[in-house]
């Protein structure tokens, strides 16, 4: 699903050249659940935004379901991210004034799809995520944990292939944080999706099926 060669990022901060990714390989077959660990600044972040296609690399390759989005310009890049990445947040950024329902089903809202369609996918993944008797709630109405699995319904709702979590359970406590788990575990093992997610927490990386560190823009199997 995920093949990076000499995957590199830079930016000019002042005069400073700033490096938080250098000629990182990695291979991520499809349907893996992968935990990426590692201190604060090594370039976690910053590598699931390039998974995801939020950023561009500054040289190296990036080929996920064999296309190779490092070459794709800015209006392509926008519209394979809307086909093929579902992005999870510690934070939710979920939209206040709009239900559960009609948070899951903003990213549909530009694709072809009829209203009906919309609802039965927005439906079926409300559902997945265990919160369909909670689809006419605004985030207020919702605790943390599921709030999150809201989130989670918007990612997945489109069909991507790749789901990228940045902390998906940091904010929550841990019996939601293992609902949050599980239901992650299930999509990647039940659904086929690959999971790639950044955690400081080693109980949830635990749930992986791998387990990689990043340490100053250098992945690490066995730091």
């Amino acid at each position: 699903m995920i093949q990076c060669r000499s995957l590199t990022k830079s930016y000019r901060k002042g005069n400073t050249l700033v490096t938080p990714l250098e000629a990182l390989d990695l291979d991520v077959p499809k349907g893996e659940f992968l935990a990426l660990m590692g201190p604060s600044g090594s370039g976690k972040t910053t590598l699931l935004n390039l998974l995801s296609g939020i950023d561009s690399p500054s040289a190296g390759s990036l080929v996920i379901a064999g296309a190779d989005i490092s070459t794709l310009g800015r209006r392509d890049l926008t519209r394979w991210r809307a086909a093929h990445v579902g992005y999870i947040f510690q934070l939710y950024h979920l939209i206040p004034v709009l239900t559960a329902f009609e948070n899951v089903e903003l990213p549909l809202l530009l694709s072809p799809l009829s209203k009906s369609e919309r609802r039965e996918r927005v439906e079926t993944a409300l559902a997945l995520t265990g919160l369909a008797d909670r689809m006419h709630h605004t985030p207020a109405e919702l605790s943390g944990g599921q709030e999150q699995r809201v989130a989670i319904a918007r990612a997945i709702v489109a069909d991507p292939p790749l789901l990228v979590a940045d902390e998906p359970t940091g904010d929550l406590d841990r019996e939601s944080a293992t609902r949050i788990l599980d239901l992650l575990r299930q999509l990647a093992a039940e659904f086929g999706k690959t999971i790639v997610m950044v955690t400081h927490d080693a109980k949830a990386a635990a749930v992986a099926d791998r387990t990689l560190h990043l340490e100053k823009g250098k992945l690490l199997e066995n730091p």
